[in-house]
């Protein structure tokens, strides 16, 4: 059978795009029972999630990079949703990390950059929301650092600073935000929502799963199923349901 010709194709279809942006948490989110795969399953019909994701990354970095993922040529509509998931390298000591550490008030000023810029490309802030790093379990990254010969470099306290500046910046740029640190550790052993003391295990990644999406299904419940579903589609005149 010959496909149709040019003109009677339809409209070209476009999922809108869902864009996580973040570092290594993010970039992982989409491995086995992983939380990025997880919204993907989620929105299958309705929109393709974008893993931009880059581990090591800070938001020094990130706010650099950013422009070069959303243009001002993109069209706002095409935009779903963008989540910014940041600090968990920004939060890095100083002293043992040089490379990857941002001081805490940079660290705040990149995030707002980053929101305002997508405000500029007429992303609005009812679409962005801003994730901060989950708590550090000192005692396992520890284990980890020794294993490359290195020293522990972050702590829980200081991660928890930059945290709070996350959920600064998000009320005063009016942006939704997800709050991993605290809410991590509203559970007596947050341990166990983590792999390595840093990274998420399948029990993070299913807490971050659902707390995102609650915050997410809202934003994008009234998007259209794209195509029909099967049961819809006319056999005798698919081109009628279909084009």
């Amino acid at each position: 059978m010959a496909l149709p010709e040019a003109g009677a194709r339809g409209r070209l279809l476009r999922w809108p795009r869902v864009l996580l942006f973040g570092d290594s948490i993010t970039e992982y989110s989409f491995q086995e029972n992983g939380w990025g795969a997880y919204l993907a399953e989620r929105l299958v019909r309705k929109c393709d999630v974008v893993n931009r994701g880059i581990s090591g990354y800070n938001t020094r970095w990130a706010k650099l990079i950013l422009p070069r993922l959303i243009t001002d040529s993109t069209s706002a509509d095409s935009i779903a949703a963008v989540t910014i998931f940041f600090g968990a390298n920004d939060s890095a000591l100083k002293e043992l990390n040089p490379k990857q550490h941002v001081p805490l008030e940079e660290y705040a000023a990149n995030l707002k950059s980053m929101v305002q810029y997508l405000k500029s490309v007429d992303i609005t802030a009812d679409k962005i929301i801003l994730i901060t790093p989950p708590p550090l379990q000192e005692s396992a990254w520890e284990k980890a650092c020794l294993a490359k010969g290195d020293k522990l470099n972050r702590c829980n306290g200081t991660t928890g600073q930059y945290a709070q500046a996350c959920v600064r910046v998000a009320r005063d740029c009016g942006t939704d935000v997800l709050d991993l640190w605290t809410l991590m550790q509203k559970s007596q052993d947050f341990s166990s929502y983590l792999s390595d003391g840093l990274h998420l295990s399948t029990k993070g990644n299913s807490f971050v799963a659902a707390q995102l999406w609650s915050r997410l299904e809202n934003k994008l419940s009234a998007l259209p199923s794209l195509l029909p579903y099967w049961r819809d589609v006319d056999h005798t005149n698919p081109e009628a349901s279909l084009l």
